[in-house]
């Protein structure tokens, strides 16, 4: 296998930590991220001094040369599959998906084929230059296996590293459209009771808590005020239907990205998204504020009715501002246009 060295010194002043040190001072163009210099220490490909350091605790000296021993990118043990993908944008550094409902991202135990990550491993073959030491797609964030729309997946190691830091920084654009019960509204007295939600100009709804693991159900997020995740989520009414309105066409807007945000956090609110069979509930509607075929519409819709609408960024290596927009797919459609004719 090829392996390529590479040399630095350590700068004045370095973190007590190597593995802190190693994250600050490696060339930019090496496109090293901390996990992958974490996991190069722990394999013996570092030497400081001359001196191979396993510890990624460790103490480094300013003025410290390092050499970082740098193997060709492994194989993933992940295999590809020729699946059909909506390709949005791709050059060589990273790829954009509009991804259908019922795909899931990344392989895991319940789902070990069939998955985006085993799509794009076909797609992409000998253009994924590696992230994190092996040929495989760098996933930056993820959405629901049910909902659609849009994601930008790395395939090179600076660019996995550059998009992963503007999405912990949540300087990354992401609107996503949605159908809830009911009109999420300022004059509403129950939603200003509400903990965590409150109103911005223009009737925006701002909902601000912190999501943790359910303690019962591992499968679940809830939201609490202490010992969670920050998250924020704004959420403005597009389109109402019913006489008196019933549903709404929502465009929500993350400030965070956490696991389920916008489900749980419009749960939260009284307003769980349609067909949501985890947060979302089987709401009972009248007949009088909806037609039966919107009633029965609403009450088959198979999924979250939620889709990644809008997905802005800078692009990692050129610096070039990108956004794109997927349109809704064909089963949201349908149901918009049925609850339209309610």
């Amino acid at each position: 296998m090829d392996k390529a060295r590479l040399e630095f010194v350590i700068s004045a002043a370095p973190p007590p930590r190597l593995d802190k040190a190693l994250s600050r001072d490696v060339p930019e163009e090496a496109a090293l991220s901390r996990t992958r210099l974490a996991r190069l220490i722990a394999e013996g490909a570092v030497s400081i001094d001359g001196q191979v350091v396993t510890d990624p605790k460790a103490r480094v000296a300013e003025g410290a040369q390092v050499a970082i021993t740098l193997t060709e990118a492994e194989e993933s043990h992940i295999a590809p599959e020729a699946i059909p993908l909506v390709v949005v944008y791709e050059d060589d550094d990273l790829i954009v998906i509009d991804k259908p409902a019922g795909m899931v991202v990344h392989p895991a135990p319940g789902t070990p084929s069939g998955t985006l990550v085993n799509a794009l491993l076909a797609h992409c073959g000998d253009n994924l230059s590696g992230v994190g030491g092996v040929k495989r797609p760098g996933i930056v964030h993820r959405i629901d296996k049910d909902t659609s729309g849009l994601l930008v997946v790395a395939k090179s190691d600076a660019a996995h590293h550059g998009l992963a830091a503007q999405f912990a920084a949540h300087s990354a654009e992401r609107h996503y459209t949605a159908l809830c019960y009911g009109v999420p509204d300022g004059s509403d007295p129950r939603l200003r009771g509400v903990k965590g939600a409150s109103f911005e100009p223009g009737n925006i709804l701002r909902l601000t808590t912190q999501l943790t693991r359910h303690p019962t159900d591992r499968q679940r997020q809830a939201v609490v005020f202490h010992g969670g995740r920050h998250a924020v989520t704004r959420a403005r009414v597009v389109e109402s239907f019913g006489q008196p309105a019933a549903v709404s066409l929502i465009d929500c807007w993350l400030e965070t990205g956490r696991t389920h945000q916008i489900r749980v956090h419009m749960a939260h609110a009284g307003h769980g998204l349609l067909g949501d069979p985890v947060y979302g509930g089987r709401r009972k509607l009248s007949p009088r504020a909806l037609s039966p075929e919107a009633v029965e519409a609403i009450g088959a819709f198979p999924r979250q009715a939620l889709h990644a609408a809008v997905l802005g960024f800078e692009h990692p290596i050129s610096g070039e501002t990108l956004s794109f927009s997927a349109p809704l797919p064909e089963d949201l459609e349908k149901l918009i246009d049925v609850l339209r004719r309610a």
